[in-house]
């Protein structure tokens, strides 16, 4: 049995739709109190009221663009004033759009970075005097199979900067052991978000046939690792990287799944 994290102050950055959304209501359902970050103002008052209503801890939001650091001064200050400090620091705010190399423009280059690795940068640097202070520390980081195993044309940018995001991990992971503060990643394959459906019902299937295990994930299955490794039990693991994916990196080509 796991030490239970009720009352714990958790900010998942990016937690108004898909993935963070996932992992915010699985810190909701274990009783955290969650503070949700999204660009959008009605889509994360929609998004707090929705998981505070299933019961557990209170969910509340935050406007914030991770990629300003005042945005992320101002995150980090509504949770301390909301919810007493902060325990746990989810940096899952991202974003996947396609461009193929041809026509990749300067600008497509510093929009994905900007919020994908400078965005988890501010967002950790922000929070980190209060996590300092929690002696208890976690920051979990949403990587992608894309990019520190895995490549996707079109995404070379995209997986660019997420395997930047786990570059960025182990030395923080380094610098910040000295106050107890964990650092890890998770690393999802193929989850069914919004993104995914938009993509249409002929890629869902393709992309369930390289799966071993036959699906999409879920994002709550994302939200239950992040978990893990929030909790005590996961004191001793830092700078490192959790898969989860259904197996889809192992199969040595679709022969291996016939």
């Amino acid at each position: 049995m796991f030490t239970s994290i009720e009352g714990r102050s958790v900010v998942v950055t990016g937690g108004t739709k898909g993935i963070g959304k996932g992992i915010a209501r699985v810190f909701a359902r274990a009783g955290a109190q969650v503070l949700v970050t999204g660009r959008d103002a009605d889509t994360a008052a929609a998004t707090a009221k929705e998981l505070t209503a299933l019961g557990g801890g209170p969910v509340t939001y935050a406007v914030a663009d991770v990629s300003r650091a005042e945005d992320n001064a101002q995150v980090a200050e509504t949770a301390i004033e909301r919810q007493g400090g902060i325990d746990v620091v989810c940096a899952n705010a991202g974003i996947f759009p396609a461009a193929k190399l041809a026509a990749m423009t300067e600008e497509d280059i510093d929009i994905m970075f900007g919020i994908n690795v400078k965005g988890t940068i501010l967002a950790v640097r922000a929070c980190l005097p209060a996590l300092i202070t929690s002696g208890r520390g976690r920051v979990i980081l949403t990587s992608s199979i894309t990019g520190p195993i895995t490549g996707y044309p079109g995404w070379s940018h995209y997986g660019a900067s997420k395997a930047a995001q786990l570059g960025y991990m182990r030395s923080a992971a380094i610098e910040l052991a000295p106050h107890g503060i964990t650092v890890n990643a998770v690393l999802p394959g193929n989850i069914a978000t919004e993104g995914m459906a938009e993509r249409g019902e002929d890629h869902r299937r393709s992309m369930e046939a390289s799966i071993p295990l036959g699906r999409l994930g879920e994002a709550d299955e994302i939200g239950n690792a992040a978990l893990f490794l929030a909790t005590d039990e996961a004191a001793y693991i830092t700078g490192q990287a959790l898969a989860v994916d259904g197996g889809q990196v192992l199969p040595e080509s679709f022969a291996a799944l016939e």
